[in-house]
């Protein structure tokens, strides 16, 4: 056997334990990413998103990268395959857009699978690039609907433009996550929902976020670092579940909020922990620090809010946001590594 068919052999070997999500051996050649292009114009591989993400194997050991050029891509995605990174051209251009109403969806639905405009029950996602919108609120026509599944079955209901109304929200066990440079945009709650209590662990980074009652709401733990939250309606804008897991908690660094006059920081209604760090409020913000809301859930670990070095830009400083970090942690204490354990590294990987 030649060297030439070795090497052969051996790059056929490494894409079938790719495509099998299989270790590689020493000793064989490592397959490269594999790449789509996606143009709404037909000059790339596929015109739609999900048609290329339904072109892929459902897992992979290395990451397979779907390139989006500029367009608009009026899709509702679901997301199901592990290991991918959707990476668009440009991040104000390429806009992928659906209009979901969270509360007509659960009318004729038992549970969030397909309430946003990304849903994703998949591990090793990356979002890259992009432009990511639930246009519910923001083209907003009053309606009422009949609502069999709803809470107050057979029942009328009238659909609000800031009700619940899903750019992101993750399902079905998804873990990690991660988003760069990206500008998640809806008029209503919820806007960006990672949901999962007990292993989730989400990093933002670079991202513009907006919409109404808390529209930045994740679950587990969370690293959100240079971003920008924009409150258009509701009493938060942030919101962190931490029951699952004492240790949770969501991480805001060099982070910016602005929003409608008096709008609000945050609030919480199951156990929570927050920390935020060099961050700027907009002068029109309300002096009203994160606050729990009253409600029959059981808090068991106490108030947990932390601030340091954090500034209201324009005018004079709250009290509630002084410096109060645990006498364990300093601020450079406050990384990655120290927010995840070391059981994910998503700035290396």
């Amino acid at each position: 056997m030649n060297g030439k068919t070795k090497i052969v052999i051996s790059y056929l070997l490494g894409l079938l334990l790719v495509q099998n999500n299989i270790p590689a051996q020493p000793g064989t050649v490592s397959v490269p990413q594999q790449t789509i292009i996606v143009a709404a114009d037909g000059s790339g591989n596929y015109k739609t998103i999900q048609g290329a993400l339904n072109s892929l194997p459902d897992s992979s050991a290395v990451p397979r990268i779907i390139r989006i050029k500029k367009g608009l891509y009026a899709e509702k995605l679901y997301i199901e395959k592990h290991n991918v990174v959707f990476e668009g051209e440009n991040r104000e251009k390429t806009i992928i857009i659906a209009s979901i109403a969270r509360d007509e969806w659960r009318c004729g639905h038992t549970d969030d699978w397909g309430v946003a405009t990304l849903n994703v029950g998949a591990n090793d996602i990356t979002l890259k690039n992009l432009t990511v919108t639930n246009n519910y609120g923001f083209d907003f026509t009053e309606r009422t609907i009949w609502c069999a599944a709803d809470t107050s079955a057979g029942q009328q209901k009238k659909l609000r433009r800031d009700g619940h109304q899903m750019a992101l929200r993750t399902m079905n066990m998804a873990t990690r996550l991660k988003a760069l440079n990206c500008h998640f945009r809806s008029y209503g709650g919820d806007t960006v929902s990672p949901w999962e209590i007990y292993n989730g662990m989400w990093y933002f980074r670079d991202c513009i976020m907006e919409g109404g009652v808390d529209f930045y709401c994740p679950r587990g733990w969370a690293w959100a670092e240079n971003c920008e939250f924009i409150a258009h309606s509701g009493p938060a804008a942030i919101w962190h579940d931490g029951s699952g897991n004492e240790d949770s908690k969501t991480v805001l660094l060099n982070c910016k909020f602005s929003g409608f006059d008096g709008f609000m920081l945050g609030r919480y209604h199951r156990e929570a922990q927050f920390y935020l760090v060099n961050c700027e409020f907009a002068r029109n913000m309300k002096d009203t620090p994160i606050y729990r809301v009253a409600t029959n859930n059981k808090i068991n670990w106490g108030e947990r809010i932390y601030y340091y070095n954090c500034h209201r830009i324009g005018g004079n400083d709250f009290s509630w946001y002084s410096n109060n970090l645990p006498a364990a942690v300093k601020a450079a204490d406050i990384t990655i590594n120290w927010l995840f354990k070391n059981r994910w590294s998503p700035a290396m990987n």
